[in-house]
């Protein structure tokens, strides 16, 4: 049976909070999620210290549709300022071969050489989602993600709509957490440091969770999340949890369009990506 005749119900939702050097301090966090009518429910956290383990994760049988948190594409302003390919796959054969040393110095002589107040280029799907450009190498390091997670991808065949041909029982999507939790609450709700843990920062991942939880989310389904879950999540303080779960939803989003190509967007620039529900 063709996986995307198969029932939603049959589907495994993935949220993946990804890093770009994971380990058992900070892993990679995976939600998974079911649903169940119309109710999503969320079934636990998986941390992925290292990248073998991630690699066998989506080696696993489908079907299945996973929101990443990492950039799917670079700025076609800045892949055609150095002269790559400017078809997607071959432009990340040509990225994901040149050190980072390498990539960091042409991303500084990029910004060094445009006005203030627009050094970066950013992608036709940046704008709608508020995400940061895929070319940035620090706060946060995204370019760094891309190059260690979309190399990744490719190489496990799964299919990425708009991008890559590949198994369509297992879907990856580029996800974006903050698209959802900056349009509950502008508050910042996570911080790397446990010193900076505060109250009000507890204040807003309950405001985003109990948003989410009831519906307020682009998918619309409600979720259920067990007592156990809620806490870890409200206990997380980096909300890498938090984020993973709204990864799951935009998933989920796309798994609702699943007979439209999973919510590719008709003006979709085949080069740079798209991030799920940033239409």
């Amino acid at each position: 049976m063709i996986a995307r005749r198969l029932p939603r119900s049959e589907w495994r939702l993935l949220g993946v909070d990804f890093t770009s050097s994971p380990s058992r301090r900070k892993p990679i966090m995976v939600a998974h999620l079911r649903r169940h009518g119309r109710v999503l429910e969320l079934e636990g956290f998986e941390p992925v210290a290292q990248f073998p383990d991630f690699d066998a994760l989506l080696s696993r049988a489908g079907p299945w549709i996973g929101g990443f948190d990492l950039p799917f594409g670079l700025p076609r302003e800045f892949v055609r300022s150095q002269g790559w390919p400017m078809q997607w796959d071959a432009c990340m054969s040509v990225y994901a071969g040149i050190t980072r040393a390498e990539l960091r110095e042409r991303f500084r002589a990029f910004c060094d050489a445009r006005p203030a107040g627009s050094k970066f280029a950013h992608r036709r799907t940046d704008g709608p989602a508020g995400a940061s450009p895929s070319m940035k190498w620090v706060n946060p390091p995204v370019a760094w993600m891309m190059h260690a997670g979309v190399p990744r991808l490719r190489a496990a065949g799964v299919l990425m709509p708009g991008l890559q041909p590949g198994d369509p029982s297992r879907v990856a999507v580029e996800a974006y957490p903050g698209m959802i939790a900056r349009a509950i609450t502008r508050s910042s709700y996570k911080t790397d440091t446990a010193a900076r843990a505060d109250q009000s920062r507890l204040d807003a991942r309950t405001r985003v969770l109990d948003v989410v939880v009831a519906g307020g989310h682009p998918e619309g389904s409600r979720v259920k999340i067990r007592p156990q879950g809620r806490r870890e999540i409200l206990d997380d303080f980096r909300a890498d949890r938090l984020d993973a779960l709204l990864c799951g939803l935009q998933a989920a989003w796309c798994l609702q369009r699943i007979e439209r190509g999973f919510g590719v967007p008709a003006g979709l620039d085949p080069l740079e990506g798209w991030i799920a529900g940033a239409e």
